[in-house]
């Protein structure tokens, strides 16, 4: 490429972004929407404790006192196979299985919000460097604030591990407990209404206090790494309650990931939004008392 063009590509810096943020995202949704349908369909042969039933099962050796599966058609991996808890226990698949599926999930939730932060980063950089690496300095800043989100996705595998340990989700991923559904609920709820929810909520609003707070642009790729990696942590801190929202609706319900992603969204680009978690609070806190007064 050309002085000539390369420049010109520069010049463009807010466009070459904003496309970038585009495939990822579009890209991440296009993975999480492919899981989502297959997990919808039907598979054949599939274990037992996904599909709610055992047809489809070969049963010629199963051991049920000492769950030896040695007899079961898997027919591969699939979604169901790591919310069997009855059934066999998760091979390390399974954990990089599910791993990338928060993984991407996150990526395509989380992309869309922290789009202006990063327009801002990539033009702030382009003023602030004569020698033109705003995309560059650009990229490893959100490398570094996706690096949180991955670290997110390994808590969050192993909570749904957990979960599914004690038989505590669905074949959609969702809290089978009415109870403890509505406690998530109510835990999230009260959450919102947090000086800490507050606190991140506003470094996530300004983009430019943000900057301006944590030294402005940095053009090493170690810098803003790092750089990345704080606002990172601001957003989680803002976020993972809503996150865990995601195992009472389920964590392949797609409307249900798209209603967290555009509240976070909202959180983060509206005017009022100190009011929108506080209403999404009381919601969340009245949806969970009213789900365990159901249940008792």
């Amino acid at each position: 490429m050309s002085d000539t063009a390369l420049e010109a590509v520069l010049r463009r810096d807010r466009a070459v972004v904003m496309a970038a943020l585009v495939v990822i995202a579009v890209l991440a949704w296009a993975y999480v929407l492919w899981l989502a349908t297959d997990m919808a369909m039907p598979a054949s042969p599939m274990p037992a404790g996904a599909g709610g039933g055992m047809a489809g099962t070969d049963m010629s050796n199963m051991d049920m006192g000492g769950m030896d599966m040695g007899g079961m058609d898997m027919g591969g991996m699939d979604m169901g196979a790591a919310v069997a808890p009855a059934f066999r226990a998760w091979a390390p698949a399974d954990f990089a299985f599910i791993f990338t599926m928060w993984a991407v999930m996150m990526v395509g939730m989380m992309t869309p919000s922290v789009a202006p932060m990063l327009l801002l980063y990539a033009g702030v950089g382009r003023k602030a460097q004569a020698d033109g690496r705003p995309i560059a300095s650009t990229g490893w800043f959100f490398t570094g604030y996706l690096a949180v989100w991955i670290v997110f996705s390994i808590a969050a595998t192993g909570a749904q591990w957990l979960l599914t340990r004690f038989a505590l989700l669905d074949p959609s991923m969702a809290t089978g407990s009415a109870i403890l559904g509505g406690l998530v609920l109510i835990a999230a709820g009260l959450y919102q209404w947090t000086p800490i929810k507050g606190a991140c909520l506003r470094q996530c609003q300004g983009p430019i206090a943000f900057l301006v707070s944590h030294g402005g642009f940095r053009s090493a790729p170690l810098g803003a790494l790092r750089l990345g990696i704080d606002h990172g942590l601001y957003c989680l801190g803002c976020c993972w309650a809503l996150m865990a929202l995601l195992f009472v609706g389920g964590v392949m319900n797609i409307l249900w990931i798209a209603g967290i992603a555009i509240l976070v969204l909202l959180e983060k680009t509206v005017s009022a939004g100190q009011w929108i978690p506080r209403i999404s609070g009381v919601l969340m806190a009245a949806a969970g008392a009213w789900l365990i007064s159901r249940a008792l």
